[in-house]
């Protein structure tokens, strides 16, 4: 383990201090790949504490009722458990998680869940308050690569019937009295295919541990050193993606990730996190300001299994990518 600087820049006053914010993102997106953000104002840590207790409510609801809308490949949405094989450990994540697409919500997203009435329009509000903070921090990275301050808006709108960012609620078992038959990772290591991630976790929930991509000298960063991010609710962890790694001609480089399980005196009670995934419309055009990479639709992207990422990234979930595979048709309009 590595006791590296994590980087924990403060949003406070956010109009005021924009260059300030902006110099500090930066310069976190290109040494490291990871940062946390604090003091933002939306989503408050109010916010965050109303969609974990959610979370919890939704994930406490029998299997028989949640399996109502199971994981669909094709969509890459639903619920699932015990599913997520990771080529790094080869083994299923001990967990469940349910996905949401914003443009689904009226289509497949849970409906009537017992006792949460809430549950529709509270996951709305987060979903569009966390894609706020996304787009304004985005923005930093767009006008640093030449683009416009806007480019990832646009790429990302959310209104549009194709916006594919997805929340994903997160729930690693409660392992009480099973330490011995669990895996040593709660989620192996991987990297996002995405463009930018948003993590947030409760306080107590540690086992989150990052490995810089600059710094990884195997496929899933063995043997590589690792820096533990402790868990605190409120705060939000933010790694790149691949694609923003490709958009950028490396210079934000996307690193590996993964959750460790428990030590038998830790806390072994199950762990809550919920990810945002920012990913761009099908037809939006990744193109690097230098062209170090082919051109290539965010549809081309995920088909491409000879992208340069791709091989050098052998390190990606199968879930993720074979998700985005179905998916997106060589139209590059979703099903």
């Amino acid at each position: 383990m590595s006791n590296r600087r994590v980087s924990r820049i403060s949003l406070r006053d956010f109009d005021a201090r924009k260059d300030q914010i902006g110099k500090e993102l930066i310069e976190a997106a290109e040494n490291v790949g990871f940062f946390i953000l604090v003091d933002q104002e939306r989503p408050s840590r109010q916010e965050i504490e109303e969609m974990f207790d959610l979370s919890a409510k939704y994930f406490a609801l029998p299997d028989n009722v949640k399996c109502h809308y199971p994981f669909i490949r094709e969509q890459n949405s639903g619920w699932e458990k015990d599913a997520q094989v990771r080529p790094s450990t080869g083994v299923a994540d001990p967990k469940e998680s349910l996905q949401l697409q914003y443009f689904r919500r009226n289509t497949y997203w849970p409906k009537d869940l017992p006792d949460i009435p809430e549950f529709y329009g509270t996951c709305l509000k987060f979903m569009e308050s966390v894609q706020d903070l996304s787009m304004r921090i985005l923005s930093f990275f767009a006008v640093a690569l030449g683009f416009p301050p806007s480019f990832f808006s646009d790429a990302h709108d959310l209104s549009s019937e194709d916006c594919l960012s997805t929340l994903r609620l997160l729930r690693y078992h409660d392992i009480t009295g099973k330490v011995s038959d669990m895996p040593e990772w709660r989620a192996g290591a991987h990297t996002d295919f995405d463009v930018l991630t948003l993590l947030f976790q409760e306080t107590g929930g540690d086992g989150l541990e990052v490995c810089p991509g600059r710094e990884a000298h195997t496929s899933f960063a063995q043997g590589d050193d690792w820096t533990a991010v402790p868990a605190r609710t409120g705060e939000i962890t933010v790694n790149i993606g691949d694609m923003l790694m490709a958009w950028s001609d490396d210079r934000f480089k996307s690193l590996y990730h993964r959750v460790k399980a428990p030590r038998p005196d830790g806390n072994l009670k199950a762990r809550n996190s919920m990810a945002y995934f920012n990913q761009p419309r099908p037809h939006i055009l990744i193109e690097s300001p230098t062209k170090k990479y082919e051109a290539l639709s965010a549809s081309q992207y995920i088909l491409n299994g000879k992208y340069p990422i791709f091989e050098e990234r052998s390190g990606l979930s199968p879930f993720s990518i074979e998700a985005m595979q179905r998916y997106y048709q060589p139209t590059g309009i979703p099903k």
